[in-house]
């Protein structure tokens, strides 16, 4: 079984080298997105969920709780009592800022002292962090300009000295939030491609005939077939990750092997979902078509370019059926916040979840179409 495997494993590799469609799949793609992706523009978010930390507790402290939570801007998710709780919330991603008041807030502000409000925001996403930190400072404006105009002049003119502090991407650089997913759009794009093209290849130069009367079983060619494609997409891992801190200057700072492991995972849905295609399709072209099928949904429902959080409802249900989701939440915890198992568990377990169940439903589909 070793030999047989081997063997075709050995051809899959010269004949995709071999075909100039093949070698342009895997060299163009990632130097394609690391350019496009790598300076893509980002786009405007509302609702944003934040943590409140009053340490005041006054009556000036809750009106300004009440302005931001009344804002369509903003909305109070979470009330942390420790610094503990906030960097759990920030490490999760649950919240996209925290606001804390210091004690003695309101009589700084009535007694026209500059008043200490700390905002912690989430830089993985540079404009989103931009944004959130142009509000918070515009609505605390406008609270204690209104909070002069109902009390007195002298209010009015009170200073309030916001200290931001940006976490996980402190120079709001674009591009260290896009480039990060483009891991995530080469691995899925080449390795459904290349499987599903290569045994649909087998089929129009009527190989498969061939193939189906050696001693090779089904279980063998599925993974002669696969095998290969898993090594160009952990290889493109590697390649990407390289590009990203070597050119781009992209930080890293979790763990290499859980970025691996992660990747291994999410390469038994892709690699399933090819094979699958492949059973669907014809010609090289129909497979061609089904792998873009199947791709631009989940790409499009990953939260790459377009925030879930401003999806409906709907959707963003649906997306929790997107292995492209939880893979891409792992790539960019991994790179940007340098978070482990212990809080990325959850999105390996779903990536385990989906891979089996696809590895498992596109071996039955390819079993029964050779038989």
């Amino acid at each position: 079984m070793k030999r047989r495997i081997q063997s075709i494993i050995r051809k899959e590799v010269y004949q995709t080298l071999r075909a100039p469609r093949m070698r342009i799949l895997l060299i163009g793609p990632p130097l394609i997105q690391l350019i496009i992706f790598g300076y893509a523009v980002n786009l405007d978010i509302e609702s944003n969920p934040i943590a409140w930390v009053d340490q005041d507790q006054t009556s000036v402290s809750r009106q300004l709780e009440a302005a931001f939570d009344g804002s369509r801007y903003f909305r109070i998710t979470a009330y942390p009592e420790n610094d503990q709780q906030i960097q759990a919330l920030l490490d999760r991603g649950a919240v996209r800022a925290v606001v804390r008041l210091l004690p003695g807030f309101s009589r700084q502000v009535h007694r026209q002292q500059p008043a200490r409000v700390q905002v912690l925001v989430d830089g993985t996403n540079s404009n989103t962090a931009s944004i959130i930190s142009g509000y918070v400072r515009q609505l605390i404006a406008e609270f204690v300009s209104r909070e002069g105009t109902e009390r007195s002049d002298s209010i009015r003119s009170a200073g309030v000295d916001l200290e931001s502090r940006v976490w996980f991407n402190a120079n709001l650089e674009s591009r260290d939030y896009y480039i990060p997913g483009v891991v995530v759009n080469i691995i899925g794009l080449v390795t459904v491609m290349l499987t599903a093209m290569a045994v649909v290849r087998e089929k129009e130069i009527g190989t498969m005939e061939q193939l189906m009367v050696t001693p090779i079983r089904p279980i063998e060619l599925m993974l002669g077939k696969t095998l290969p494609f898993a090594v160009v997409g952990l290889l493109e891992v590697v390649l990407v990750t390289g590009l990203a801190l070597l050119v781009f200057g992209i930080p890293f700072r979790g763990s290499a092997w859980l970025l691996l492991v992660a990747s291994g995972l999410f390469l038994l849905t892709t690699l399933g979902a090819g094979l699958l295609i492949s059973t669907l399709s014809g010609t090289q072209q129909q497979a061609m078509m089904g792998s873009f099928f199947f791709f631009m949904p989940t790409f499009m429902l990953s939260g790459f370019a377009f925030p879930i959080r401003n999806m409906p409802l709907a959707i963003q249900y649906l997306t929790y059926l997107n292995p492209m989701r939880y893979y891409l939440e792992i790539t960019r915890g991994v790179f940007l916040k340098g978070i482990g198992f212990q809080i990325l568990w959850p999105q390996l377990l779903a990536l385990l979840v989906f891979g089996v169940a696809m590895i498992w439903l596109s071996s039955l589909r390819f079993h029964k179409r050779l038989d």
